[in-house]
C-alpha cells in the first residue's frame, strides 16, 4: 500500500479540495398542486406521487 513520504502542504491540499464543487439541487413541479418538489419525492404539501396519494403530508418545517 503507498504511503505518502513527505507531508502535503496546505496549500497544494487546498487546491486539490477546491475541486469539491457542490451542485443545485434540481426542483420540479407537483403536477396536482403546482407546488416545488424534489424530483422522484412525494410532494411535502399534497403527498402525491405519479398521480398516487401516499401518506398524509407532513410538514417537518418550523411549524409555529
Amino acid at each position: 500500500m503507498a504511503v505518502p513520504k513527505r507531508k502535503m502542504s496546505r496549500s497544494n491540499t487546498r487546491a486539490r479540495r477546491s475541486q469539491w464543487k457542490t451542485t443545485t439541487a434540481t426542483v420540479s413541479t407537483c403536477p396536482r398542486c403546482k407546488a416545488p418538489t424534489l424530483p422522484h419525492t412525494a410532494c411535502p404539501s399534497c403527498g402525491a406521487y405519479k398521480g398516487r396519494q401516499y401518506a398524509e403530508a407532513l410538514r417537518t418545517e418550523h411549524e409555529a
